[in-house]
């Protein structure tokens, strides 16, 4: 009986598992609707439109009293008694847990909501307080005899079935701040569930107690303590015409996200009308921050049945193997002290803190704490084991790989690895551990198929750097400023309506798309009207005429422009006529006699410095006279050509006209001329003579 104690101990060991499901995985932001086990808050915001899980299924073991080398151990000489270690203590623990998670799938309601409806199986084994040092004890006895102390233990088995429904929302998403809950509400079927509880139990084993006659003999069993006992209703029915325990309930899970991203304007894409997008297929995290509730809720097993028995016996081994099972070995061999109908299993409700730290886009590493609020002595609740993980992984859209290492309660510390690719997940908390340790407590694995329909890269179809989520003309490139749509003309007038500046309304391309105006109402349009803004007659281009003297008469009727006058004298002064002086023979023999001694340089037409008072004197008689105007002629005798005697003559009359001009005289007033020597006032024949006829004369015009 020892070694089939023992035996079974074992088996169960490596079969059981720690309540953690997925390990690893779970904390990939690729994991979709998987996810919503950790936390419920996780799929708002989510790197996925619709994520279809097909199957999964975790399977976790462990206990703290069998370590080994799982390589050995599989060969079919090895020696658990021999070859295993044993770490035995007063209170040693089992745990067994397989999560099936069946069809499920989620998506997105809006930019900010998320909805998720799931399927899920799970069972859960604990066996708690069992005293290691007493089977230790026994296994190392020579004798098949044994005496076992355990004292109080509990051990609990439970499976059921959840449907369940989360929904997630985005509750802040301002600037580098973002934060996100979610909660799900399931629906439980319960499937099975027994629980033993001992107190104070001891047991003595002695194999050839009892006499049974003609030498033979049996073992006995002498124990004390109470045992309770309870299961569900077709716990102890040995056919096979299962039906489901009239077993329900419900339960919830709430959670909540904190994202900081500092770097969250990167990740935003706005129009030029304010409206923006934030990509969805990128996470934008540096750090992430989850903490969530989980498994709150009991399933009550109406037709479930409870029993205490008061186990302080004597029993033969044959009376023991005589019975079917446990249920008849209680009730036959030992005191009912009080039995009830129905009672009701919880769940194994769990604190669950998660940090995720991003080094890249690619590499991040993750601390996850997951604490159970379920006490080990509680009789009918499935409690998790305390876990501890800290899991680096290199992530992206179609990959993965993630390697867990975790502090598991009662089995120590474990390395495993997953991946993750495309629509395949597998991998293990432990299994780097389990490979290369020669003391492994506890194992698992998991595996699955899924569906995933990523969020994608924001389309631009027309290449235009506007995408067309903000793109007001998708298959149309056009600049951002018009939020892509190319630049209309609606008007017509080959002005583009970004510059136009009466879009509406038809004009040229010098006026920025607007019709000429006519501002001062002129009715000389602006682009010719040199005075758009003053009001004037189209002959002068729009503007007024001017009046440069400021008598009233526009300078174009004006004779007079720079001098004031009337209106009567076309814009001049009116003009007091004075009788101007006469020039008298008298006046005129004196200018001609001041003129015949003007001297020249020989052969030119150069004034002699000499003549200047002459000249002056000249000058004063002919202001005298300021209307009369003198023609001023010039005269040389015979000596020369004709023509060259034309030319100094007419040359020496324009040197005195000049310099008259330039001392003051009127231009107006004066002509010159030259005679050459055509009229000669003396004979050419003496020297006399030609000194008379070498003169200039000044004569008034009459």
């Amino acid at each position: 009986m020892k070694k089939i104690t023992l035996t079974s101990l074992f088996l169960l060991s490596i079969f059981c598992a720690q309540a953690q499901s997925y390990i690893g995985y779970l904390s990939d932001n690729y994991s979709g609707v998987n996810s919503v086990i950790s936390n419920p808050a996780n799929i708002a915001d989510s790197r996925f439109k619709v994520d279809i899980n097909l199957a999964g299924v975790s399977a976790f073991g462990g206990n703290d009293y069998y370590g080994v080398n799982i390589m050995d151990a599989i060969k079919s000489d090895y020696d658990f008694d021999l070859s295993a270690k044993k770490h035995p203590s007063s209170d040693n623990n089992i745990g067994l847990n397989v999560d099936i998670m069946g069809p499920s799938f989620m998506f997105n309601l809006n930019e900010k909501s998320s909805l998720a409806i799931f399927t899920r199986a799970r069972s859960f084994v604990n066996i708690n307080e069992i005293n290691g040092e007493a089977i230790d004890a026994i296994d190392n006895d020579n004798s098949d005899d044994f005496n076992f102390n355990e004292g109080d233990f509990n051990a609990i088995g439970h499976a059921w079935a959840e449907l369940g429904v989360t929904y997630a929302r985005v509750l802040m998403n301002k600037d580098e701040h973002f934060l996100k809950g979610g909660l799900t509400l399931k629906y439980l079927q319960g499937v099975g569930s027994a629980y033993a509880v001992g107190k104070n139990l001891t047991v003595d084993y002695d194999a050839d107690g009892t006499l049974l006659g003609g030498g033979q003999t049996t073992g006995r069993l002498t124990s004390t303590g109470e045992v309770s006992y309870g299961r569900f209703d077709e716990f102890d029915n040995d056919n096979y015409d299962y039906d489901l325990p009239d077993a329900t309930g419900f339960g919830a899970d709430l959670g909540f996200v904190y994202e900081w991203r500092p770097n969250h304007a990167d990740y935003t894409t706005s129009n030029a009308d304010g409206s923006s997008y934030t990509h969805k297929h990128e996470n934008k995290y540096k750090l992430k921050i989850g903490l969530s509730l989980t498994d709150l809720g009991q399933i009550k097993y109406k037709n479930g049945l409870e029993e205490v028995f008061d186990v302080t016996n004597t029993v033969s081994e044959d009376d023991i193997d005589s019975e079917d099972d446990v249920n008849g070995i209680l009730n036959n061999l030992y005191t009912l002290t009080s039995s009830k109908i129905g009672y009701k299993a919880n769940l194994p409700t769990a604190l669950h803190f998660n940090a995720d730290w991003s080094f890249s886009k690619r590499f991040y590493v993750n601390l996850n704490t997951d604490f159970s609020l379920v006490s080990k002595t509680k009789t009918t609740a499935s409690h998790i084991s305390n876990v501890v993980s800290l899991t680096p992984r290199f992530e992206s859209k179609w990959f993965s790989f993630y390697i867990p290492a975790s502090i598991i309660e009662h089995n120590g510390f474990q390395v495993g690895a997953g991946l993750r690719a495309g629509p395949l997940y597998i991998g293990s908390g432990s299994v780097l551990s389990v490979l290369s340790g020669d003391d492994s407590q506890g194992a698992d694995v998991y595996a699955g198929l899924k569906i995933p329909i990523y969020q994608g890269k924001p389309r631009d179809r027309d290449n235009d750097g506007v995408i067309d989520k903000l793109d007001l003309c998708p298959k149309e490139s056009g600049p951002l400023e018009n939020n892509g749509c190319p630049w209309g003309d609606k008007d017509g007038d080959t002005v583009l309506d970004h510059v136009d500046e009466c879009p509406d309304q038809a004009g040229p391309v010098e006026d920025n798309g607007c019709p000429w105006g006519d501002k001062d109402g002129d009715t000389v349009l602006d682009n010719i009207d040199k005075c758009p803004e003053v009001a004037g007659p189209i002959e002068n281009y729009g503007c007024p005429w001017p009046d440069t003297d400021g008598d009233s008469v526009p300078d174009k009727d004006d004779e007079c422009p720079e001098e004031a006058g009337t209106v009567a004298n076309n814009g001049c002064p009116e003009v007091v006529v004075v009788e101007a002086p006469v020039v008298t023979e008298e006046v005129q023999k004196t200018l001609n006699s001041y003129a015949k001694t003007i001297l020249f340089n020989t052969g030119k037409s150069t004034i002699r410095s000499v003549s200047n008072g002459v000249l002056k004197d000249i000058i004063d008689i002919l202001n005298e006279y300021p209307t009369a105007k003198f023609s001023i002629e010039g005269h040389t005798d015979s000596s020369g050509s004709d023509a060259l005697n034309q030319k100094l003559s007419d040359a020496r009359a324009n040197a005195v006209k000049r310099y008259l001009i330039e001392n003051g005289i009127d231009p107006f007033r004066l002509s010159a001329i030259g005679y050459g020597e055509s009229k000669p006032i003396a004979t050419n024949d003496t020297n006399e003579g030609k000194a008379q006829n070498r003169r200039v004369e000044i004569n008034l015009v009459k």
